[in-house]
C-alpha cells in the first residue's frame, strides 16, 4: 500500500477536498477526521449524501462516472490517503487481498446507503435521528474513537444531520431535545445513555458493524 499511495492530503474544516463535477486523478481514504459528502441542488437545498468517517474510501465513484457526483467538505481537521485511478488495475492485479478489502469497503457503503433510503422513507422525525445517531455512535466506537467518558467525536452541526435525515433545522432541534434521555450531542461529542432504549426506538438492533479492513 505505501508503493501505491500518492502521498497524504490534509484539510482544514469547512474545506473541500473536491467538488461536486470535479473530475481528479485520485482517490483516498480517510486516516483522521470527519467529514461529509454533500449534494447540491438548483433551489439552493442540499442533502448530505453520507458521512465520512476513518477509514472510509472518498471518490472513487468518480472513477466510473468521470466526475465527482458530490462534493466532500471536511468538518473537522483531515488526513487522507491518496491514492492514483490510474493505478487501481495493478492493485487488483498484484494485491487480491488488498482489492478484496477495498471492495469490501465499497459494498459495506452500499449497504449502508440502502438502509439510510429505507430510513427516510419508513422511520418517522424521531425514529430516523434515533437510527442515525445509534448507527454513527457505534460506526465510530467500532474504529476506536470512543472516549473513557464513553462519548465518541461528532465534530458536525445540527444542519449536517438535518440534511442528512431529510428535517428542517427547527424539527432537528427539537427531535434532538426529545431524544437526550437517550443521547446527548453537544460541544462535538455524542455520547449514549441509554443504547438499547435508543435502539427499541429507532427500530433497529445495538450491534456494531463487522470489522472493516482499513486501506
Amino acid at each position: 500500500m505505501m508503493m501505491f499511495r500518492a502521498g497524504d492530503v490534509h484539510v482544514a474544516p469547512g474545506v473541500a477536498l473536491y467538488h461536486e463535477g470535479d473530475e481528479t486523478e485520485y482517490f483516498y481514504t480517510a486516516r483522521e477526521g470527519q467529514g461529509v459528502r454533500v449534494k447540491h441542488l438548483p433551489n439552493g437545498e442540499r442533502q448530505v449524501v453520507n458521512f465520512i468517517f476513518p477509514g472510509d474510501v472518498v471518490g472513487l465513484q468518480a472513477m466510473l462516472s468521470g466526475a465527482a457526483a458530490n462534493s466532500a467538505i471536511a468538518a473537522s481537521p483531515m488526513v487522507l490517503c491518496r491514492f492514483e485511478k490510474r493505478k487501481l488495475h495493478e492493485l487488483y492485479r498484484n494485491s487480491p487481498q488488498r482489492a478484496y478489502a477495498l471492495t469490501w469497503i465499497a459494498a459495506a457503503e452500499e449497504h449502508f446507503l440502502g438502509e439510510t433510503i429505507a430510513t427516510l422513507g419508513q422511520r418517522t422525525a424521531l425514529q430516523r435521528m434515533a437510527w442515525a445517531l445509534l448507527k454513527i455512535y457505534n460506526r465510530l466506537s467500532a474504529v476506536g474513537l470512543a472516549l473513557p467518558n464513553g462519548a465518541v467525536p461528532f465534530p458536525f452541526r445540527q444542519r449536517d444531520l438535518a440534511d442528512a435525515m431529510g428535517l428542517s433545522l427547527v424539527h432537528t432541534n427539537k427531535t434532538l431535545a426529545r431524544l437526550r434521555r437517550f443521547a446527548i450531542w453537544e460541544k462535538g461529542s455524542l455520547r449514549l445513555v441509554d443504547a438499547p432504549a435508543l435502539a427499541e426506538l429507532a427500530l433497529t438492533d445495538c450491534a456494531l458493524p463487522p470489522d472493516r479492513p482499513l486501506l
